[in-house]
């Protein structure tokens, strides 16, 4: 029947939906919720810090390095021997013999080293990389910002959309009440021989019908609570939802912010290029400097001790793959920049079709409520002839179909409205549902 297949289209707007638990919650407290408590923004929390760590970490290259070493050996090797006799500080007139030169007694030695390594110039590598480590640190902040808001607007989906279905319900619980009420006329009137009892039989199947969406909208009720807890990190939500489905009345064009994901697309191209700079510097020379002290025992009195100081220069003057790995780094920043101008033009359409959307949706809801309220006044008519006995009793109930596809559209596009300007917020950067951060 017709007032089935209104109904069917209303429920599948709240399928995938969902809703908190204990007391009544408000968008805000859900939008918050969501922010702190799921495990999906807590594992890209745990990527910021990561790469955070990442860029401390590149930061410290200009830093020295502190190698210790400690070692013991044993050996009859010949130049090995010569040369730990001579580390100790006891090499002796006999140690030249050449028949203690060529096969000596096996000596033993224990010692250590120290050892500071301090790079002065690596071709502008270690600046490069600290950069680009520090724009990397950032675009992953800025990326989690953008999945907060892009969670808020699912956090925004799933508890209109469990609204949408609870004011199915109540609808539902209407036309069970009226069905009942002209199943009680109906049936006085045929034992009264004024009506076929066909009548009655075709009031007793729509309000079967009834019962049978009934239950479907509890299913479309239970899995809308459930989803919205998944997204809040919790089991199904039980509490009343305290937000109106009804926006408050609110300019269509808000004033644009920044949004995450534009911000870490600069940031991605700006590590790229850093990257680039980072990978040329491999073809450019190095400078280091390098202090150590090292001993070795013979014996814990018995020991040589010394200590050296050198600044060097390395310069890789031709390497193919270095070469290569400069090519590709240098793609990957013109990727990048690509990118982040694809990414530009896509929120300018975002931002455009956003804005269309708000207004189909203010529209249909707006023609919405008039067709409501004249459906609701046919249905009053019909009824009324109809117990005048001027009217069959299909006209009546085509009349409360007419007046269930107008409620469907209502909800239909009061759920887009909603939806809509949390996706306008979300084009342009702006705080969904005026929640911060």
């Amino acid at each position: 029947m017709a007032i089935k297949k209104h109904l069917s289209i209303g429920l599948c707007l709240v399928a995938g939906s969902g809703l908190w638990a204990q007391g009544s919650l408000t968008i805000t407290d859900a939008i918050q919720k969501a922010w702190r408590d799921q495990s999906g923004l807590k594992a890209g929390q745990a990527m910021v810090d990561s790469r955070k760590a990442e860029a401390r970490a590149y930061r410290d290259l200009r830093l020295p390095t502190l190698t210790l070493q400690a070692q013991g050996v044993r050996t009859d090797e010949p130049m090995m021997a010569f040369g730990i006799k001579l580390n100790q500080a006891r090499i002796g007139m006999a140690d030249f013999n050449p028949a203690t030169l060529n096969h000596p007694d096996a000596i033993g030695a224990y010692g250590g080293s120290a050892v500071i390594q301090q790079p002065l110039y690596a071709g502008g590598r270690i600046t490069a990389a600290r950069k680009a480590g520090d724009y990397m640190a950032q675009a992953e902040a800025a990326s989690q910002e953008r999945r907060k808001q892009e969670t808020a607007m699912a956090v925004v989906q799933a508890y209109f959309g469990a609204e949408v279905a609870e004011q199915a319900m109540a609808w539902v619980d209407d036309t069970e009440t009226w069905v009942k009420g002209l199943e009680s006329f109906t049936a006085a009137r045929v034992q009264q021989g004024l009506m076929l009892e066909s009548e009655l039989q075709r009031l007793k199947a729509f309000h079967a019908q009834v019962d049978a969406q009934k239950a479907e909208v509890n299913l479309q009720i239970s899995t809308a609570r459930s989803g919205l807890g998944l997204l809040l990190g919790q089991g199904p939500v039980t509490g009343p939802l305290a937000t109106p489905l009804e926006p408050a009345a609110a300019p269509i064009a808000g004033t644009p912010g920044e949004r995450g994901d534009l911000l870490a697309a600069d940031l991605q191209a700006k590590a790229a290029a850093e990257g680039a700079k980072a990978a040329r510097g491999n073809s450019l020379p190095e400078v280091g400097l390098e202090l150590g002290a090292g001993t070795l025992h013979h014996s814990w009195s018995d020991k040589g001790d010394w200590t050296w100081a050198g600044v060097g220069v390395k310069w890789k003057v031709f390497s193919a793959p270095d070469r290569a790995k400069a090519q590709a780094a240098r793609a990957q920043a013109m990727a990048a920049q690509d990118m982040k101008t694809f990414k530009e033009q896509q929120a300018a359409h975002e931002i455009r079709v956003a804005k269309e959307s708000v207004m189909a949706a203010q529209a249909r809801y707006t023609a919405a409520k008039e067709a409501l309220a004249a459906a609701e006044e046919s249905r009053r008519l019909w009824e009324a002839r109809h117990k005048e006995g001027l009217a069959p009793l299909i006209d009546v109930l085509d009349a409360e179909a007419a007046v269930q596809g107008a409620r469907t559209l209502i909800l239909q596009s009061l759920y887009e409205l909603r939806v809509s300007r949390a996706s306008l917020d979300l084009a342009n950067g702006t705080p969904i549902e005026g929640v911060q951060p």
